[in-house]
């Protein structure tokens, strides 16, 4: 179905959707308000992704909502989009899974609704100048924390996995990416994943 409605062309698309709007709403079995918002998605949308994205948002383009020194640069955008994604799917799960398991209760005082509010509305070079990062913030701790605990390289929480599945965690990875199991599984295709898994550029490969 992915496959199908992407390949569809635009033409075709707008025709569906001009079909469907001219439908008595009794036949779409459909408010009426609901069904031009599916009509109006079906013309827009390119892919399935897109016309998900389309039915569930409240707002067909939800950079309208964002004022306009949150999108003034690509910088911006970027930190925007952090904020969306990778912060609370990624780097916040982490710390509370590993927290949790030991029982650790953890605080992330950065995120408090009103200092981000004051982070969002400084200007740019408030945040990045001379190519460093949090600029402001650092002239802050400048005055009262030691600058050896300031300007020194960031320690990540990356975890070695590479080296776990080259080494002690490599036969626990073959078995789980063995080309019969995947085949029976009926999920991932076995070739491309093998053939990742096998190649010299991975970061895995051995």
């Amino acid at each position: 179905m992915q496959r199908r409605f992407g390949g569809l062309p635009a033409l075709a698309r707008r025709a569906l959707a001009r079909s469907l709007a001219l439908l008595p709403v009794s036949a779409a079995g459909l408010a009426r308000d609901k069904q031009r918002k599916l009509a109006a998605a079906i013309r827009a949308a390119g892919s399935l992704e897109q016309l998900h994205a389309a039915l569930t948002s409240v707002w067909a383009d939800p950079a309208v909502l964002l004022q306009p020194h949150w999108q003034s640069t690509a910088a911006e955008q970027l930190m925007l989009a952090d904020a969306r994604t990778y912060l609370p799917a990624d780097i916040l799960v982490k710390v509370d899974r590993a927290a949790m398991a030991v029982g650790l209760e953890t605080r992330a005082p950065f995120l408090d609704h009103r200092v981000a509010a004051v982070a969002w509305r400084l200007p740019l070079a408030l945040k990045i100048r001379g190519g460093t990062g949090k600029w402001a913030l650092r002239q802050l701790l400048h005055r009262h924390v030691p600058p050896e605990l300031i300007d020194r390289p960031k320690a990540g929480f990356a975890m070695p996995i590479g080296a776990w599945l080259r080494g002690p965690l490599r036969p626990w990875a073959e078995d789980l990416l063995d080309p019969q199991l995947l085949q029976r599984q009926g999920y991932l295709q076995p070739a491309p994943i093998q053939h990742l898994w096998r190649a010299p550029s991975t970061r895995f490969a051995s």
